[in-house]
């Protein structure tokens, strides 16, 4: 794709991101205009630019409250998507996903355990790193039984569900041995849900989602060798099994990360890169990118139809997603 192509579609790219982060901001149980979001986006880093006129509650609800929520929500959602993209590439199984695979369920299960048993022993990093290290089990897990049971495509997915369940199972055994009182706050992890994002919290998906997005774009055209075959990939010079545990552990990195932050959000990973697809093509030099643009941009208007659904209060987004997803799948189902 020639260079001007490329920063025509970053910068289209970029605008609908920051508009769908304007909505989000915006729309709420509180409506504030636009310009009013900005405006207290820009006094944040620039006081002397703009006079307050608007309210500290207000400026608390932007800038404390819905700005680094929505931002989360397009970290996940990108992150998401894009671990949905690679493993669809990877395994040839268009039913390959973070949620069915059960390396969501694995990330949930660490950070059940981290929060209830393990105590902060590493700081504000324990969370991401017990969720990844549970969906890293998972992965590999899936794996074996897969191998185990077969090697057909269906295998996978049937490997995933009953690692997904086993995963879940435990973390319910996780929550019935832990205090009573402190087991509500796993919730947040059950259903799905970014009403505790904090500012501070945010470099640690950043971090992930843009260091494995690079190594994942570097590497596109191997993924792309991959998904047509080990023996084609083999001919290129890949180390296939090297390469693809590379890919597993990178997969398994960035949902222990969104886990940990969002909780086990569906059906992200599994649609988009199917939506992209069949507008893009299935390049993954394309694929990989324009789907951490989607993802972020869906479940960032998921965010808002969890918080303005319900007005006050706050659907679990893992809901929205869950739904509209399963039924969003059978239109697909049947048009294909």
């Amino acid at each position: 794709m020639p260079h001007t192509k490329i920063i025509g579609w970053t910068g289209i790219a970029c605008l609908v991101i920051i508009l769908c982060i304007t909505a989000g901001v915006s729309f709420g149980s509180s409506p504030i205009p636009a310009k009013t979001v900005w405006q207290i986006v820009g006094n944040q880093f620039v006081p002397d630019w703009f006079e307050p006129t608007w309210s500290p509650g207000r400026e608390s609800i932007v800038w404390d409250v819905r700005f680094p929520r929505v931002v989360l929500a397009a970290l996940v959602g990108a992150g998401l998507a894009v671990v949905g993209a690679v493993l669809q590439a990877v395994t040839r199984n268009p039913l390959a996903d973070p949620h069915l695979l059960g390396v969501s369920s694995g990330g949930a299960l660490g950070a059940i355990i981290a929060l209830l048993h393990s105590g902060l022993i590493f700081g504000l990093v324990t969370v991401p790193l017990f969720a990844f290290a549970g969906a890293l089990l998972a992965t590999f897990a899936v794996m074996g039984v897969s191998r185990y049971a077969g090697a057909a495509a269906d295998r996978l997915v049937l490997s995933g569900v009953a690692i997904a369940f086993v995963a879940t199972a435990l973390g319910n055994l996780a929550i019935f041995l832990a205090d009573p009182r402190a087991a509500h706050t796993v919730i947040f992890w059950m259903l799905g849900g970014l009403g505790l994002a904090q500012w501070s919290h945010l470099l640690y998906p950043a971090i992930a989602l843009f260091g494995s997005l690079a190594f994942l774009i570097v590497r596109s055209r191997e993924i792309n060798a991959l998904a047509m075959g080990d023996e084609t990939a083999a001919t290129f010079g890949i180390s296939v099994v090297r390469f693809r545990a590379t890919l597993f552990v990178v997969t398994a990195l960035l949902t222990g990360v969104m886990v940990a932050f969002s909780g086990a959000i569906g059906f992200v990973g599994l649609l988009v890169p199917h939506f992209v697809r069949l507008v893009f093509g299935s390049d993954n030099v394309r694929v990989i990118p324009i789907s951490a643009v989607f993802g972020a941009v869906i479940l960032v208007l998921a965010d808002i139809v969890a918080r303005t659904i319900m007005a006050p209060e706050d659907m679990p987004i893992g809901v929205v997603t869950g739904l509209v997803g399963g039924v969003t799948f059978i239109l697909l189902l049947r048009r294909r």
